[in-house]
C-alpha cells in the first residue's frame, strides 16, 4: 500500500468519521471528489490510484484536474471550490504523515478557489405552491406519497437530504405536532406542522404501516427514497403544472426552491401558534 492509499484511508476513518464526526453527507462528497481525482491522475499519470504515491498529485496535476471539472464536466464554480476544499482538507492531514511531501503539500494548499456570483434563487408562489401540489394524482399509491413529500417540504423548508432521511418516529402528529431532524450542522431542530400537513401525513401513515425507524417517504419497496429519485419527481410534477400555471415554466425547480417557499411562514408559524409543546431550535430555510 503506497503513503497515499494508506494517508487517504486513515483520513477517512481517523480523521472524518472518528475525530470530526462528519455527516453522512460530507463524507459521500468527500468519497465523490477523490474517485473523480484518483481517476484523472490515474490517466493524467498511467499510475493506478492503489499505487499512486502523495507526490505525484501535484499542484500542476490538481489544478488540471480542477480545470477538467469545469470544462469537461461542466461543474459550476461552486462545486470546484467545494471539490477543492476536500482536496485540501486530505492534504492539511497529510502534511503530518507525509514530511517528505512537504513543498507539494503547499503548493497544493496554495492553489486558491474560483470566484463565485451570487446565484438569484427562485421561490414559489401561493399560487405556484398550490398548482404543483394539485398534480399529484391521490387516488394512487405513489400520487398520495408524493402529496405529502411535497408538502411537508413546502410546509417545512426542511433540505431534501432531510426529507429523504425522516424516519416515522421523527413525526408527532398529536398536540403540539411536529418534525423532528437533525440537519446541516448537526443542528437538531423541529418545525411544527400545519393541518393541512398534519393530514396528509396520517393519510399516509395509515394506508404505509411500519416501525418506528422505518423511513417515512418510501419506494414501493419499501426503500429509502433517494434525492435524485425527489428532484426527478418535483421536475415532472413541474412539468405537467405549468400547463395551468404558466409561471412554472420559466422557474428552475428544485427541491432547493421548496425551502424558500417557507421562508418567514415557519416562524409566523411558530409564533402565531403554540403548536411545539416541547423544547426544540426553530431555523427558518436559507
Amino acid at each position: 500500500m503506497s503513503d497515499l492509499a494508506s494517508i487517504l484511508q486513515s483520513f477517512f476513518t481517523d480523521r472524518m468519521i472518528t475525530q470530526k464526526h462528519a455527516s453522512p453527507h460530507t463524507i459521500r462528497s468527500y468519497r465523490d471528489t477523490f474517485r473523480l481525482l484518483l481517476t484523472f491522475a490515474w490517466q493524467a499519470t498511467g499510475t493506478p490510484p492503489w499505487k499512486l504515491d502523495v507526490g505525484q498529485l501535484d499542484a500542476s496535476l490538481i489544478t488540471s484536474f480542477l480545470r477538467w471539472l469545469e470544462t469537461d464536466r461542466g461543474s459550476s464554480p461552486r462545486t470546484r471550490n467545494a471539490r477543492l476544499s476536500a482536496i485540501r482538507s486530505l492534504f492539511r492531514y497529510a502534511s503530518l504523515r507525509a514530511p517528505d511531501n512537504a513543498a507539494t503539500i503547499q503548493r497544493v494548499l496554495a492553489i486558491e478557489a474560483s470566484r463565485t456570483d451570487t446565484t438569484v434563487i427562485d421561490w414559489l408562489t401561493d399560487t405556484e405552491s398550490d398548482a404543483l401540489l394539485a398534480v399529484a394524482d391521490r387516488s394512487t399509491w405513489i400520487g398520495r406519497r408524493d402529496y405529502a413529500l411535497v408538502l411537508t417540504a413546502l410546509r417545512t423548508g426542511l433540505r431534501v437530504s432531510e426529507l429523504t432521511q425522516l424516519t416515522r418516529r421523527d413525526l408527532h402528529l398529536g398536540t403540539g405536532a411536529h418534525v423532528r431532524c437533525t440537519g446541516k450542522g448537526r443542528k437538531e431542530r423541529c418545525t411544527p406542522l400545519d393541518g393541512q400537513t398534519i393530514a396528509a401525513l396520517r393519510e399516509w401513515l395509515a394506508e404505509h404501516p411500519g416501525q418506528d425507524d422505518d423511513p417515512l417517504f418510501t419506494t414501493r419497496r419499501g426503500t429509502r427514497m433517494s434525492r435524485d429519485a425527489v428532484h426527478a419527481r418535483i421536475t415532472s410534477y413541474q412539468q405537467t403544472a405549468a400547463e395551468s400555471c404558466p409561471s412554472l415554466a420559466g422557474k428552475n425547480l428544485t427541491p432547493h426552491t421548496l425551502r424558500h417557499y417557507v421562508d418567514g411562514w415557519v416562524m409566523w408559524l411558530a409564533a402565531a401558534s403554540p403548536l411545539v409543546a416541547e423544547p426544540c431550535v426553530l431555523v427558518p430555510a436559507t
